[in-house]
């Protein structure tokens, strides 16, 4: 996690002497994340415990256990949804705050919000910014950055527009009718977006959608 000297969270209250210590639980399959941010986080003096878990059985026991003031999770643990481990974290431990995070992907604020999430960074941000959101989630604030689409991701407005319509459960042929389009020429759409999104059905595409933040 290299240094970088402008911070991405700027304006944030110091926390300094603020005494109160943290135990913060990891959520990853990576060995080199679980190694980087435990190296990390272990360096900062409110930082009370560092607990590793790579799948969700292991997260919500050491939850159950411990009690972690924060929960760091990616956004996909192996072939588990983050969004879906972080729900499940906080309805087994409301006092835990969720940090979500991504070396790749990315989620909007309100998706990550209803799956009870506290804020998004990735794993890009410098080390210094990353324990910053940390401590803040921890203390019971928010940290949700300006939203990025992904590279590789980008959608023409009307391809957003069927999304946008997708989402909200509308069939083709209602798609159709509310853009003043052909069935024909919305199935066209559709086909873009599955390309796009690399999914095979709608729901897939949606799902996929609000987790690397397409969907607000």
């Amino acid at each position: 996690m290299p240094e970088q000297s402008a911070p991405l969270l700027p304006d944030v209250p110091d926390l300094t002497d603020d005494p109160r210590a943290l135990r913060v639980l990891i959520v990853d399959d990576h060995d080199v994340v679980h190694w980087g941010f435990r190296v990390m986080l272990g360096q900062q003096p409110w930082v009370q415990r560092c607990l590793s878990a790579r799948n969700e059985q292991e997260a919500l026991a050491l939850t159950t256990r411990y009690a972690p003031h924060v929960a760091l999770v990616d956004l996909f643990v192996g072939a588990e949804s983050g969004p879906e481990i972080c729900e499940r974290l906080k309805s087994l431990s409301p006092r835990t705050h969720v940090l979500l995070i991504s070396g790749a992907g990315h989620i909007s604020p309100n998706a990550a919000r209803a799956a009870g999430a506290a804020g998004f960074v990735s794993k890009d941000w410098p080390a210094a910014d990353i324990a910053r959101a940390v401590r803040m989630v921890g203390l019971g604030m928010t940290v949700f950055p300006p939203r990025t689409e992904p590279a590789g991701t980008r959608l023409t407005d009307r391809e957003q527009q069927v999304l946008d319509l997708m989402a909200s459960g509308a069939t083709n042929r209602e798609i159709a009718a509310s853009l003043h389009l052909s069935p024909h020429t919305v199935k066209e759409h559709t086909s873009a977006l599955y390309r796009k999104l690399e999914v095979r059905n709608r729901a897939e595409a949606v799902s996929r959608a609000q987790r690397i933040g397409l969907l607000g």
